[in-house]
């Protein structure tokens, strides 16, 4: 039997030992904790915490090219758009560093950092009003013009937001 406790600070502390974990939140098809913990992603080495939204405001976007889903990805632009809900997830820092992951999959490679989107840090806010400074997320970095998004890759988008329970009015917002 393994007993774990959660803190704020980033370290899981369990019966086997500390293990580093980090906050990351993610907004596009990752909120669907089912589809980041596949066999061929994170194997269940994500656990969602809740949701959140930006503290600044944000346009939700389909300007990533991604290869994996031949398709424009999610992309959060700063600017004078709205707050953007997303899942807050708790996972271990080797399973995000892709120099840290071994022979698993890390978050780095789902995400193509360094190539599609960079890992950077994020302000949110959770539904109590409590914050969370600090987190990690994914920002596009190669943004192209003029490409789609497909369905299949919205419905992943549009499941992880019900299967969070985000506001329906945001789920409304992403739909258009």
């Amino acid at each position: 039997m393994s007993v774990s406790i959660s803190f704020d600070i980033g370290y899981s502390v369990s019966t086997f030992g500390v293990m580093i974990v980090s906050l990351v939140f993610q907004y596009g098809s990752n909120m669907s904790s089912k589809r980041l913990n596949l066999p061929s992603r994170l194997k269940g080495g994500a656990a969602p915490v809740g949701v959140a939204y930006t503290v600044d405001k944000f346009e939700l976007v389909f300007d990533i090219w991604s290869k994996t889903n031949c398709c424009a990805a999610a992309d959060i632009v700063p600017g004078s758009g709205r707050n953007i809900w997303g899942v807050l997830y708790e996972i271990p820092q080797n399973l995000i560093d892709r120099h840290k992951s071994g022979c698993r999959k890390s978050l780095d490679e789902i995400e193509g950092e360094c190539t599609n989107y960079q890992r950077m840090t994020i302000d949110l806010k959770l539904p109590n009003g409590s914050r969370k400074n600090g987190v990690w997320t994914y920002i596009g970095k190669d943004r192209k013009k003029w490409i789609q998004t497909s369905l299949p890759y919205v419905k992943h988008i549009l499941c992880g937001l019900r299967e969070n329970n985000v506001p329906e009015e945001y789920v409304e917002y992403v739909k258009c």
